[in-house]
């Protein structure tokens, strides 16, 4: 990771010796006496820069900048630019396999221009987990795993093949096989090192911080064991593995302190759905938030990985933990070394990284300060659109209400005071019938990510449906239930505790681990259940663990969308509707008719903890993990090609070449303004990838449906856009492809536009085909916090095919306004205050955007003309190597030039 030219901090280098062995490490404290004053988070950004200086990829100015990092920094203002070399990076296949694609096209786009392909090769380690997004077709079966992987299995063997070629293909990347767990949840209990250690130049040991970017939102997870980490596109991360580093704003530092204890009932859950409120009402978009004061040390590492995944919805960079004992001890609970423990601790001490939470002159300078007592923190849960939108459990019945005949938003869907008693009813396979109406549950899922690396929750679900079954208490059986672990060890300790069979009785069987409801792939739900809702009319609701509720995210029947703990997914599924006062209202009786409440089946917090200390152990990971790398059977008889450069099929739906490098030449292309462009789309606020991008099941008549078709697949085949983006003929027209879309421009919810010279209403890609056909480009007029969401490069891939050259939006989330660069598209802000509301622009002009060709500045003012309407925007481009990359076309387009010199 070593730059090529001198370090000019070398005389700071220092070494310790263990059982023989000389360790070297840059010692900090001694550069410069603010380095006690920095934010722990600052320090692991400085040693990065102080490591890797080599006055080309960072320069001795970025360390300087970074040692001089100040509290008055003022995001937005401040134009102090660095550089940053995270040790590794982490893919997960859903953008793994883009990344191997995008890497295979490089390798033949570099022979075609006469270089050598195999310089294309991650230089920075690489991790790449096939969490894959499993579709729940299987749920309250005692064999739906062994159904659902199955299935999986069938319907990915082309893309997992695939990536095991790339595995071979390319060096410096380790592929962990399907079936093993989520991305977040491998990357904290196996992958992290917390202290990377490695060859230096001279061949001798170095060690520095663990730090990692991820090709997932929710890498931020990793913050809660003190790695710094967070997400980045795709597209950004494969510069990075080919050894570039990260152009980045040194950022402001918000300190959070937490005090007191959690309540006996509470749960990190609900913690981090306070916080997550909090965090936002406050605003942290581009900001770091380091967490401080002697409330951390009352949480463990799972609970602060729960605040710490959470981070992209309350917008910060990053949500860190600094590293403490209690990190050290997770380590020993799941099996590392207690000879690597000894040398973590030399090494944090030696360079004052390692926290004591209980000593307030350890705690270091920030930006601004907020202050949480644990003990104030309610139950909660957060819907039924948005994931900060948090309401208290013991008032959400009324918030429901409230909801219902609140005008459409997002806290509203404007049912009609007529309509409010709506119900509908239907037969089951049992032969009895049942009736459901606004506010019953139809889907619970206890799925992967945010809570299921907390083995407090998890416990605790388990547990509570322990009490439940023992009380008599059941779920009805058309609400369709499933729990989808992170990782093999939760399983473990689950079967251990011995409450997997009374999870199981309330039809919470184990079905998979990967991304599953969460991301929108629950199944289907039963026909007589879907034609009820759609009938009547009815806002049925998804109870789930996770971490994104967005409209059209988890299901298109399930219009209200709650995130909460475990334990309230079982409740809420066991009441069997949203709308219920649990301190007044029963879940059901016991046997003996006596009315069971909430308060009578909820395990205490002790009570759990107890049962953790019992059955959470470092026998559990290495039992799971030490054939992790094995897979199963299926993965093991794959048989894949040694080539280097790989064999295309011109039949393949899921592995293709794209279309990023035809037609690239050696030289830069020429910069033009964008003349006469069309408004593809005026959307409104917090577009999310998922509304841009979504990642779920493909509709039977949507333009990507047509396509398949036409190659003769039927639609049991279709399988998700996730699964398909290795072929950027699906992507493209699966861009902007979101039932809950609104587009202004349309007379519909959908993926529809207007075709504005003709007056036609069409599919978005259809209506795109037309533009190119007419030599038309393209723009996007939208709102406020525009990209929200995953960090999906298809987001920004997908209107790049689309012909979008430039985006006008209110403000942009940080990783897609990136991802926009990477593809080459200009992101354009409106200036505060103004809108395409307040400008009254229709969407219906013809925009003409000014760039100067050879003197483009980040952040420089743009004017844009819309039908003689003329106003000033700022341009996003927010770094010179901003600049650099829209030169070239792209990010790759530039790493390709670079691999050419």
């Amino acid at each position: 990771m070593s730059g090529s030219g001198a370090n000019p901090f070398a005389q700071f280098k220092a070494s310790f010796t263990q059982d023989g062995t000389v360790y070297n490490y840059f010692d900090l404290p001694s550069i410069d006496s603010k380095y006690d004053l920095l934010p722990f988070s600052i320090r692991v950004l400085l040693e990065s820069a102080v490591r890797n200086c080599d006055n080309f990829h960072v320069l001795e100015k970025d360390v300087q900048s970074i040692l001089a990092w100040t509290p008055s920094l003022k995001q937005g203002a401040s134009d102090v630019e660095v550089s940053f070399k995270p040790a590794r990076v982490i893919l997960q296949d859903f953008t793994g396999v883009p990344a191997v694609v995008d890497f295979a096209a490089m390798r033949d786009a570099v022979r075609e221009l006469g270089g050598n392909p195999e310089k294309i090769n991650p230089i920075c380690p690489a991790d790449l987990v096939i969490d894959h997004s499993v579709q729940v077709d299987f749920a309250r079966a005692s064999d739906a795993l062994a159904k659902n992987q199955s299935l999986e299995f069938e319907r990915n063997k082309e893309r997992f093949t695939f990536l095991k070629w790339g595995a071979r293909a390319f060096d410096n990347m380790l592929i962990v096989p399907p079936g093993s767990g989520i991305v977040h949840q491998v990357n904290l209990e196996y992958l992290a090192r917390v202290v990377f250690e490695s060859n230096d130049a001279d061949d001798s040991k170095i060690l520095y911080p663990d730090s990692v970017v991820g090709t997932d939102s929710h890498t931020t997870m990793i913050n809660g064991l003190g790695v710094l980490g967070w997400g980045v596109g795709g597209i950004e991360a494969e510069a990075v593995m080919l050894g570039q580093s990260i152009a980045m704003l040194l950022p402001e530092v918000i300190g959070y302190r937490l005090e007191g204890k959690l309540g006996p009932l509470a749960t990190s859950t609900d913690l981090v759905l306070t916080i997550t409120k909090h965090l936002r009402q406050l605003g942290v978009v581009g900001k770091f938030v380091e967490f401080y004061g002697p409330g951390v040390a009352e949480l463990s590492i799972a609970d602060r990985a729960t605040i710490s995944n959470m981070c992209p919805e309350y917008g910060a960079t990053v949500g860190y933990f600094p590293i403490d004992e209690n990190t050290l001890s997770y380590m020993r609970q799941t099996n590392r070394s207690e000879k690597k423990i000894d040398i973590i601790r030399q090494y944090l001490k030696a360079t004052r990284q390692l926290r004591n939470y209980a000593l307030e002159d350890q705690d270091p300078r920030y930006t601004e300060t907020v202050t949480l007592d644990l003990s104030t923190v309610v139950t909660s849960v957060s819907g039924p659109k948005r994931p900060h939108d948090r309401v208290s459990v013991s008032s959400m019945f009324q918030d429901f209400k409230s909801c219902l005949t609140s005008p459409v938003g997002f806290k509203g869907f404007a049912v009609p005071s007529e309509a409010l008693a709506a119900s509908g009813e239907f037969q089951w396979d049992d032969g009895k019938s049942y009736k459901i109406g606004h506010g019953s549950v139809v889907i619970a899922a206890i799925t992967s990510c945010t809570n299921t690396s907390n083995p407090s929750v998890m416990l605790g679900a388990g547990l509570l449906a322990k009490n439940a079954v023992q009380k008599g208490l059941s779920i009805l059986p058309y609400i369709k239930t499933s729990l989808s672990p992170g990782s093999g060890v939760v399983t473990y300790y689950l079967r251990e505790s011995g409450v997997i069979p009374y999870l199981e009785q309330l039809g919470f069987d184990i079905v998979g681990y990967g991304c599953m409801t969460c991301i929108g792939n629950s199944g289907p739900l039963d026909e007589n259940v879907v034609n009820t809702i759609e009938k009547n009319g009815l806002v049925c609701c998804g109870v789930l663990s996770g971490n994104r509720n967005f409209e059209g995210r988890i299901h298109p029947n399930t219009r209200a969308n709650y995130l909460a703990s475990p334990l309230l997914v079982i409740a809420y599924a066991i009441a069997g509707r949203v709308d219920i006062d649990f301190e007044t209202e029963p879940l059901g009786v016991d046997e003996h008719g006596k009315e069971v409440f909430l308060r009578d089946i909820w395990p205490t917090r002790s009570q759990i903890q107890e049962v953790e200390h019992k059955h959470v152990i470092p026998a559990m990971f290495q039992e799971v993990y030490s054939k992790i790398q094995l897979g199963s059977q299926d993965w093991q008889t794959l048989e894949v090609s040694d080539g280097k450069l790989y064999p295309w099929s011109g039949v393949s739906t899921y592995i293709k070449r794209p279309p990023f490098f035809e037609g690239m030449t050696r030289e830069l292309p020429k910069l033009n303004s964008i003349d006469k462009a069309r408004c593809l789309l005026l959307l409104g606020d917090s577009v999310t990838t998922d509304h841009i991008s979504p990642a779920g099941s493909i509709a039977r008549k949507s333009p990507a449906a047509r396509y398949l078709a036409e190659r003769g697949l039927t639609p049991r085949d279709f399988n998700s856009y996730g699964s398909r983006r290795g072929n950027d003929a699906v992507m493209a027209r699966g861009t902007f492809a979101n039932i809950r879309l609104v587009n202004k421009l349309a007379s519909r919810t959908g993926p529809n536009t207007l075709h504005v010279p003709s007056g036609e209403e069409m599919d978005i890609f259809d209506a795109a085909e037309r533009y190119r056909e007419e030599g038309t480009p393209l723009v996007l007029v939208v709102g406020k916090d525009y990209g929200s969401g995953s960090s999906r490069d298809w987001a920004a891939k997908g209107p790049f095919l689309l012909g979008i050259k430039a985006v006008i939006a209110e403000s942009y989330e940080r990783i897609h306004r990136s991802n926009l660069v990477g593809m080459g598209i200009v992101p354009l802000q409106f200036l505060p205050g103004q809108s395409a509301e307040t400008l009254k622009l229709s969407g219906r002009e013809v925009f003409n955007i000014a760039l100067p060709e050879g003197d483009l500045k980040p952040g420089q003012v743009i004017q844009v003309e819309a039908d003689g309407n003329v106003f000033e925007t700022t341009l996003r481009f927010d770094t010179e190597v901003d600049i650099t990359y829209y030169r070239n076309g792209g990010i790759l387009n530039y790493m390709i030039r670079k691999m050419l010199d």
